[in-house]
């Protein structure tokens, strides 16, 4: 018979020796749990990129060698709380027998959201180029020596944001990423980066400069902003190709203005296919496009005459037919432009550049669903050529996938209000009037019909006289958005850049009054 003793000792057993297993088990899960954090610590060194690497290297260039210091590496970007969130992967080009405090330190970005530096570096600023204009997807990848190389006159580092290249998350989460990848956050992270990068290297002398294209030329100002808060000066900027306002792309058919900047790069187009490109020869278009152009679109497509004029004039200067354009009310968008202008031969212009065409799979279709021409030939010789230069020329070798143009990277931007709420101009208003020996230039490929420059011409037309020509210079050259493919194109950027270089060392060094 059970007592109920009995029954309470049972009881009182079985909790002590349930007590005792828990308690037993605690040490366990404790350590199950150290384990845990180490395997995620062990996991998170294991994505780790290599270690920096620095080589000498040479290029023998027509008329002199070139020596200098090359460094493939990255900079950790930490939150915080002092964990590591990102590696931004880099490659600097130094030349090694000048004190590093008299040298000119420019980092160069460029855009997408979600493109890398190659196209900058392979293409007009490094020591390095390759070969793009009139190429295809399967040409050859083979750098060569570049003799309009910037590091004559300037240090230079090639900037890749997070999901560019080589650079990549460390840290996991929706937070990083949106972080990272956002308008104010991703200015955060690469002002971070440079600062780190000048302070490891010793750069704080040096006179510094940002070079960007296309969306990094969006960057560039405010990145000038973002380092001067953070005590870092930059003394000027060159805006490759670059958007100033996304407000202007956000007011569809009804705004004049939308077919006012385009007008000029189309001239510019239909001009190219009969004479060499000539910047003098299209003010004549500007004044109209600017004037009497758009005088008549603001009078609406009821005004039958004014639908006439234009019409009349735009299929003149654009090279189409002018029934198409009367159809169209003198407004002709960019994508009938590039698909009506060479149809009848079976090709379609590119947006990036639309002297350049390429063949439409499908011209008898309504809407064309061909890669652009220009943008989707250079990926691949692009992207080996920067692979190859990393592992073979550098010897910083990666076992994943570079990364050129990363469509995830653009597609899950975070605009905040949208793209169009979006502009620089003040910005670029408020570092011109900030430091008054800062310079900018504003660089343009004139068929452009991605980044028109017409646009930013009217743009930068509005600002206050500090904001002299001396000091912010508008330059259109022949070629469209990487307009730098062109040999005298890329040519011309350097001696503008150099000149605005040379012009910002004379203003921090005035010569004495004798």
């Amino acid at each position: 018979m059970i007592t109920l003793h009995t029954m309470k000792r049972s009881l009182l057993a079985a909790l002590l020796g349930g007590s005792m297993v828990l308690a037993s088990a605690a040490p366990m899960l404790a350590q199950r749990g150290e384990h845990s954090a180490d395997a995620r610590e062990q996991q998170s060194e294991a994505k780790r990129l290599p270690a920096d690497v620095t080589t000498e290297q040479s290029v023998e260039l027509p008329d002199r060698t070139l020596r200098f210091k090359a460094v493939a590496g990255t900079i950790p970007i930490n939150n915080g709380e002092g964990k590591l969130q990102a590696e931004i992967a880099l490659i600097a080009y130094m030349k090694p027998d000048a004190e590093p405090g008299t040298r000119a330190l420019t980092f160069a970005i460029n855009g997408g959201p979600g493109a890398s530096s190659a196209y900058l570096q392979l293409g007009a600023l490094g020591p390095w180029r390759l070969p793009l204009e009139g190429g295809s997807p399967s040409s050859t990848a083979a750098i060569a020596p570049n003799p309009d190389t910037w590091l004559d006159f300037t240090d230079l580092v090639f900037v890749d944001p997070v999901g560019t290249g080589y650079s990549k998350f460390i840290a996991t989460g929706d937070e990083v990423r949106k972080h990272f990848w956002s308008v104010d956050g991703d200015i955060d992270v690469l002002a971070t980066f440079m600062r780190k990068w000048i302070e490891k290297n010793g750069r704080q002398a040096s006179k510094k400069f940002i070079a960007g294209e296309s969306y990094g030329g969006f960057r560039a100002p405010k990145l000038a902003a973002k380092l001067d808060g953070d005590g870092v000066g930059v003394s000027g900027l060159v805006m490759v190709s670059p958007v100033l306002d996304f407000g202007w792309r956000g007011n569809g058919r009804q705004s004049p203005l939308n077919w006012v900047v385009r007008l000029p790069s189309m001239a510019a187009t239909a001009r190219e296919a009969k004479a060499p490109f000539d910047r003098e020869a299209l003010r004549e278009v500007e004044r109209y496009a600017a004037g009497d152009y758009l005088v008549d679109l603001a009078r609406g497509e009821r005004d039958t005459a004014a639908v006439e004029r234009i019409s009349a004039r735009v299929a003149q200067l654009a090279g189409l037919d002018p029934a198409l354009v009367r159809r169209l009310a003198g407004r002709v968008d960019a994508r009938t432009f590039l698909r009506e202008r060479d149809r009848d031969r079976g090709l379609i212009g590119s947006m990036y550049d639309a002297t350049v065409s390429g063949i439409d799979p499908d011209p008898g279709s309504a809407t064309s669903r061909a890669d652009d021409p220009v943008l989707s030939v250079i990926r691949a010789p692009l992207s080996s050529a920067m692979t190859d230069l990393y592992a073979r020329v550098l010897k910083w070798r990666v076992e994943e996938p570079y990364q050129l143009l990363n469509g995830r990277v653009s597609s899950r931007w975070d605009w905040g209000g949208g793209r169009s709420t979006h502009d620089v101009v003040d910005e670029l208003r408020a570092v011109l009037a900030h430091d008054p020996q800062l310079r900018v230039l504003i660089a343009h490929g004139a068929s452009d019909l991605v980044t028109p420059y017409f646009e930013n011409q009217m743009i930068v037309d509005q600002f206050p006289p500090f904001a002299s020509p001396e000091r912010l210079k508008l330059s259109v050259y022949g070629g469209g958005h990487m307009f730098y493919t062109r040999d005298a194109s890329r040519r011309a950027l350097r001696d503008d850049a150099l000149q605005l270089y040379r012009a910002g060392e004379q203003a921090a060094n005035p010569s004495p009054r004798g």
